[in-house]
């Protein structure tokens, strides 16, 4: 029997282990915690607050992992867009301090939990390398090395010869190696969350979308689209990219565009060893950055940003393919097997916004494009401030739901620039000869 919303096709469908079931909301439950979004972010609630013994029921509009979570390039990487000095800036010095050390160690959290979990998931921490594409880059990356390895963390600046080694490619000026990242099968991942929240006691709905939130008193009635409804004191709200319209004004929050990647055929030895031989992720620092890595079957990725719009046609995987030609002559002609797309979530100041709307209500959305890591240690930062109360639990202060102004012309403005950036490969202009 096929299922009713199956995963769109991609790399990552077509090699993640088995989901676990997780079948539709049937009869009225009551719980300590509704959260709403099975992906990395409500996920990872779910499972601490069930291994803190809180009673949690996820329910999902499709699977876990249907969403961006399952979509995306799988490159775990600690941090945020700023750096510590700007963190510090923002922030102050005691909660800049703690932020610092909060996305600090997103990826050492991934990483753990796969372990403990013993979850089923392709995964290898090599490193994340972000090369630089223009001379005034080469002076950003080469601070922000410092910043970081002055904090003790084992990260590098690259030069020119030593990023154009380590990636295999000879289109960036130098770059910077942040070893605490790395890269894993995102959709096994994500299923192995939801393994374990349930092994933890958690209960997880799919098929199972959420089409109105009602408070009466303490208490919140969670009703789904087949009319089953989860009662609860306390609800989470994870949906990221594909918020829709369940809390007014949050969808205008975040401006959602796909973020689409293209694999090909597994590469033969030969070419694979002169292509990120180390094995480590990256992307660049444009605008509109190139993300690329291998996986574990030496299939070789290339993802960039794409438009809003739907249905999609080819176009919008073209350029990507015509990138890994010009970056990696020696994979031209290389066939590409599956072409995917998923929608990120970008806030106007690049950061996560929590919001609480109402008493009990929390609500998590902003993913800016490195979700695994940050998604994942935010769910575990929304459970201790849940099952605690403690407010220093969470990492980013909570802040008013506030549109951005003139949402749909930001919408256009954005689809303007990646138009520009598909016609022109990303700006890769080709080599002279």
């Amino acid at each position: 029997m096929a299922e009713p919303f199956p995963l769109e096709p991609s790399l990552w469908f077509a090699t993640a282990p088995a989901a676990a079931p997780t079948p539709p909301l049937a009869q009225d439950v009551s719980a300590d915690v509704c959260v709403v979004g099975a992906g990395f972010a409500g996920l990872s609630t779910a499972l601490h607050l069930a291994e803190a013994g809180v009673s949690v029921v996820v329910l999902e509009s499709h699977e876990p992992g249907w969403g961006g979570s399952g979509r995306n390039g799988g490159q775990v990487i600690p941090g945020i867009k700023y750096d510590p000095s700007e963190i510090l800036s923002k922030f102050g010095p005691v909660a800049g301090e703690a932020l610092i050390g909060f996305v600090g160690s997103t990826a050492d959290l991934v990483f753990d939990l796969i372990a403990k979990h013993e979850m089923d998931v392709p995964h290898r921490r090599a490193g994340w390398i972000q090369g630089a594409h223009t001379p005034a880059m080469v002076e950003t990356v080469k601070r922000r090395a410092a910043e970081w390895q002055a904090r003790g963390v084992d990260a590098a600046f690259l030069d020119q010869d030593a990023v154009g080694r380590l990636l295999g490619t000879d289109r960036y000026l130098a770059g910077w190696v942040d070893r605490r990242a790395g890269g894993v099968q995102p959709l096994a991942y994500a299923r192995g969350l939801a393994k374990a929240a349930l092994g933890a006691g958690a209960a997880i709905h799919g098929q199972s979308k959420v089409v109105s939130l009602t408070r009466s008193g303490s208490t919140w009635r969670v009703r789904t689209a087949q009319g089953a409804t989860v009662t609860a004191p306390r609800v989470v709200v994870a949906t990221n990219g594909y918020t829709g319209d369940l809390i007014p004004k949050l969808r205008q929050t975040v401006i959602r565009p796909n973020s689409f990647i293209v694999a090909t055929q597994p590469l033969s030895d030969n070419v694979a060893g002169t292509i990120l031989p180390e094995g480590q992720v990256t992307s660049d620092t444009r605008q509109l950055l190139l993300y690329f890595r291998k996986d574990h079957q030496n299939r070789l990725l290339m993802g960039g940003r794409g438009p809003f719009r739907e249905p999609r046609d080819a176009a919008d995987w073209a350029h990507l393919e015509r990138v890994v030609g010009k970056m990696y002559p020696q994979a031209k002609g290389v066939p590409f097997d599956f072409r995917w797309c998923g929608r990120v979530a970008l806030t106007r100041d690049f950061l996560p916004h929590l919001h609480e709307p109402e008493p009990g209500l929390l609500v998590d959305i902003g993913c800016m494009g490195r979700g695994v890591g940050l998604q994942s240690a935010m769910g575990k930062a929304m459970a201790g401030y849940i099952a605690t109360g403690d407010k220093g639990r969470l990492p980013f202060p909570v802040v008013p739901i506030t549109p951005l102004p003139l949402h749909a012309l930001n919408e256009l403005y954005v689809s303007a620039i990646i138009a520009w950036y598909r016609l022109t490969d990303g700006g890769m202009k080709d080599k002279a000869a």
